[in-house]
């Protein structure tokens, strides 16, 4: 086995419904390290965010560790954990691909009743019937979110980290079972 000094502290990014959450879980078990996801630790009971203070001091102490595992596209910590990171892998997909899953996923949440974070669920009313349905959002904000990610790679700003780009989940899932190979020891 060898250790894989690129992949101590990931950040991954996307636009809403790429997948982020499912493959930053599925990196940090193969790596063996924390993650932190989030959309759960922003989201508090009723859909309630948390305080931009605390959020950032949740992400500063989860940052500080040697080996971590984070997704989500948060600006209010972008800075905390982007500055400690060594990768940012970029879940680039199409958007009728994006809106596909996004919609799958939104059905089965519904309609399983699934229990996100700290008592949250999506309903069929919030989902399909209201301006402030995830669904809604991916589709607002779909091009936006691919513009930003693009400038924020090329700005150089954050030249501390290596980026990861996938077009395609084939080229996330090549990626992902490489390193399940050669897996990172501590």
């Amino acid at each position: 086995m060898r250790e894989v000094d690129d992949v101590l502290r990931v950040v991954v990014v996307g636009c809403s419904c790429a997948g982020k959450s499912t493959f930053g879980d599925r990196l940090a078990d193969i790596l063996k390290c924390p993650r932190m996801e989030l959309d759960a630790l922003y989201w508090g009971p009723d859909w309630t965010p948390r305080l931009p203070e605390i959020f950032q001091d949740t992400m500063r102490k989860g940052a500080s560790g040697e080996r971590w595992v984070a997704d989500g596209n948060y600006k209010l910590v972008r800075e905390v954990l982007w500055q400690r990171a060594t990768m940012i892998v970029w879940l680039n997909y199409r958007f009728p691909r994006v809106f596909s899953q996004g919609l799958r996923r939104t059905v089965a949440r519904v309609f399983l009743r699934k229990e996100l974070w700290n008592g949250n669920r999506e309903s069929f009313r919030g989902s399909f019937m209201s301006k402030d349905s995830i669904l809604v959002w991916m589709v607002t904000t779909f091009s936006k979110r691919r513009r930003e990610l693009a400038v924020l790679r090329s700005s150089g700003q954050f030249d501390n980290v290596k980026w990861l780009e996938f077009t395609h989940p084939r080229q996330a899932e090549k990626w992902l079972k490489s390193l399940k190979q050669n897996e990172v020891v501590d």
